[in-house]
């Protein structure tokens, strides 16, 4: 009888939300660092002792999830992006707003003194 356990097969392992979180992080980050895709999911799974297909299958789901990829990603791109046009569209607008408020203060408090002389 075996004194050591084995770590059981890959296929066999349950992983927390927190590994699953960690190792989609680090699959990002790492795309992000070094610009493209490919290889990450291996490396971040052999690194961390995961599966490759299980990491591949939670950077994938929450891809989906958040709407980075999926049907919806061209949709979610689009709204981002016409999300920022409006809030730089608000910002110009409230700027505006403030200088027009300044002037008719200025042009009332001249007026005001124009009429007493």
């Amino acid at each position: 009888m075996p004194t050591e356990q084995s770590p059981g097969k890959p296929t066999t392992r349950r992983y927390s939300d927190a590994e699953k979180d960690q190792a989609v992080r680090l699959v990002r980050k790492l795309r992000e660092e070094l610009g493209t895709k490919q290889g990450t999911v291996q490396r971040v799974a052999r690194q961390l002792g995961y599966g490759v297909e299980s990491v591949r299958l939670w950077v994938r789901e929450r891809d989906v999830a958040e709407g980075v990829a999926g049907p919806d990603a061209k949709r979610v791109v689009e709204l981002e992006a016409r999300n920022r046009e409006l809030e730089q569209e608000l910002r110009e607008t409230r700027r505006a707003n403030e200088i027009l408020k300044k002037a008719a203060a200025y042009f009332a408090q001249a007026e005001l003194d124009r009429a007493g002389k």
